[in-house]
């Protein structure tokens, strides 16, 4: 269970937060949601898909990080071993939320209290012994501001893409050094044949809006599945 609260100094002064990268602290995810303006970072390490949202059905950008659930091929025992944490994963356990101000919705930062990083005894500080919020805590709250920008930029991309019918799904089958088989559901890409036929004014649009360009960086990231399934060849010697 989550317990969402508003963040403030005067609840949350000895609020302490683990940073390191653990299974058990919740980064034993599959994939991580990412957004147009990730992209450039994200493609540089990441195979990235489309996936539908459980909740809503609309599709949503992802960095794939294994083959099953509850599998993560970044973790290591040293901890994430990749330059860059999916920013929908480094900014936990923190989440944006909306408070009414003077009638007008305001945004506000929330911290899950039931999460396993959330602690008084070790980890990065959140407020300062004035009251004032640490380098840690700016850092989270542009984190968070960048997600929330990311995530409103996602749904004109992706209704752009379902305008133009450029989304397909997609399937793979991974067969393993030890003989083990895995097939990969679920995921969607880009239809490059439907890419190459859209006319001038369409590839103008897309390109206007920055589309274009992170349409070729998500089709370019799938030269890192090779990357992901030698990960997880190692995994299994390690085993």
């Amino acid at each position: 269970m989550s317990q969402h609260v508003l963040l403030n100094s005067e609840n949350h002064r000895n609020i302490r937060v683990r940073t390191q990268r653990r299974a058990e602290l919740g980064d034993n995810q599959m994939f991580a949601v990412t957004f147009v303006e990730e992209l450039r970072t994200i493609q540089a390490h990441y195979p990235v898909f489309f996936q539908k949202d459980p909740q809503s059905g609309e599709f949503q950008c992802v960095a794939l990080l294994g083959f099953e659930q509850g599998e993560n091929l970044f973790l290591t025992e040293q901890g994430w071993d990749a330059p860059h944490i999916p920013v929908l994963i480094e900014r936990l356990p923190f989440l944006i939320g909306m408070q009414n101000k003077g009638g007008e919705q305001e945004r506000v930062v929330h911290i899950d209290m039931d999460n396993p990083r959330v602690n008084e005894e070790e980890g990065e500080a959140l407020f300062n012994q004035f009251g004032s919020p640490t380098e840690y805590l700016q850092r989270i709250s542009a984190l968070l501001e960048a997600t929330h920008l990311g995530l409103q930029e996602n749904k004109s991309f992706i209704g752009m893409l379902n305008e133009l019918t450029l989304i397909e799904s997609f399937s793979l089958d991974v067969e393993l050094n030890n003989g083990s088989q895995h097939q990969l559901l679920g995921f969607y890409t880009i239809n490059e044949d439907k890419l190459a036929q859209l006319s001038g004014a369409q590839l103008q649009m897309l390109h206007e809006k920055g589309y274009l360009q992170a349409l070729y960086m998500i089709l370019a990231s799938h030269s890192h599945l090779k990357d992901l399934i030698a990960r997880k060849n190692q995994r299994l010697e390690q085993v």
